[in-house]
């Protein structure tokens, strides 16, 4: 029998979008937040679904909601906060897991700490299983399958197209910020190594224009070289800062030198988490509709010769991370995941059913 669905944060931006991906699949979630008056609201929205109140402050509540075999689906951030409770609770019940987050501080504490005991207790997490950082597990996937065992080296750029000045959402703006401060990783000489945030700038070509981006720490460093044992090079760039990438990297770097000084990252932790709040909206439907998301992903060899190159493009990375979400949980309820433990996306699900997946949730390859 298929397990239940319970969408954590269903009432927040993304949960929201996540929770209409869903009803437009046909699904049935139970729809968890904290606030039972919107979730009510929200339910009846949606056809009559079933609402459970939780909050991230009672882990108990959070606790309650799955049952072995279940999927929880959270977006509840910023996960260096508040992404624990969830986290905790599937592998307490052996539930399939599947989350939102970008931060790249919590993606490492999900492969590292709860990989392993969601591999004991029989169930799979796949952590960032949305825009961040879904279409570059895929497009490097797919680059390294072309290029063969002679690859070495895999470099991941995400960018936007048409109109960047949407916004974004309140949790993203707080993800954002927290991830300033916190070291980041990448995948060098065959393990994950513990660096700056941008401490690298690289150039991609995105529709003929070259465009910059900063390295950043993402699940392509965890999940890629499980699927290619040969790879010595892992990078994954953010190129959604344009012109300002070495004014980013710049302010990395000294932020990083700051944060030495005792106190300073408690500071900085503190103000951040103050004036920048999460759940605070994004951008509305024609905002979304004007701007998309463009993905490039290079296989090199030892000698830095280019083997394959694979793009992927298609809609607004919220567009995007609501339907894959919806997508995951319909095939982890109706069929499992392929592994238990922490998972990458084509480790779960099979790269041939991950690129349907992207397909059908508006990211193709081009």
């Amino acid at each position: 029998m298929a397990g239940r669905i319970v969408l954590f944060g269903a009432t927040g931006y993304t949960g929201r979008l996540t929770a209409e991906a869903m009803a437009a699949r046909g699904l049935r979630p139970v729809l968890a937040a904290r606030n039972v008056e919107r979730l009510r609201q929200m339910g009846d929205e949606l056809g009559g679904l079933e609402i459970a109140v939780a909050d991230v402050a009672r882990p108990d509540s959070v606790r309650a909601l799955v049952e072995r075999g279940d999927v929880l689906v959270t977006t509840v951030g910023p996960f260096a906060r508040h992404g624990d409770p969830a986290a905790e609770a599937a592998v307490a019940a052996g539930a399939h897991y599947l989350d939102s987050t970008g931060e790249p501080a919590f993606i490492r504490r999900v492969f590292e700490e709860y990989g392993p005991r969601a591999e004991s207790a029989g169930c799979g997490m796949v952590t960032a299983f949305g825009y961040d950082w879904v279409p570059g597990n895929l497009a490097g996937a797919l680059a390294l399958e072309e290029a063969g065992d002679e690859a070495t080296r895999v470099a991941v750029g995400y960018f936007i197209t048409g109109e960047a000045s949407g916004g974004t959402s309140g949790g993203t703006a707080a993800s954002a910020a927290g991830a300033l401060v916190e070291p980041v990783f990448a995948w060098r000489d065959g393990a994950i190594r513990t660096e700056r945030g941008a401490k690298r700038i690289a150039s991609f070509d995105v529709d003929g224009r070259r465009r910059q981006g900063i390295s950043t720490g993402a699940s392509e460093h965890f999940a890629l070289p499980r699927l290619h044992p040969s790879l010595r090079e892992v990078d994954v760039y953010l190129g959604w800062f344009g012109p300002l990438s070495r004014a980013m990297q710049a302010m990395s770097a000294g932020t990083s030198v700051a944060t030495l000084v005792p106190g300073v990252k408690s500071g900085i932790d503190a103000v951040t988490s103050r004036v920048v709040r999460g759940s605070t909206g994004g951008p509305d439907a024609a905002a979304r509709a004007r701007r998309g998301s463009y993905v490039v992903a290079v296989a090199c060899g030892a000698d830095g010769h280019r083997l394959a190159e694979v793009r992927v493009a298609g809609v607004d990375g919220y567009d995007f991370t609501g339907r894959i979400l919806a997508w995951g949980a319909e095939r982890s309820a109706a069929a499992g995941m392929r592994g238990s433990g922490a998972l990458g996306p084509v480790e779960a699900f099979g790269l041939e059913e991950l690129e349907g997946g992207c397909r059908e949730a508006g990211i193709e390859r081009v």
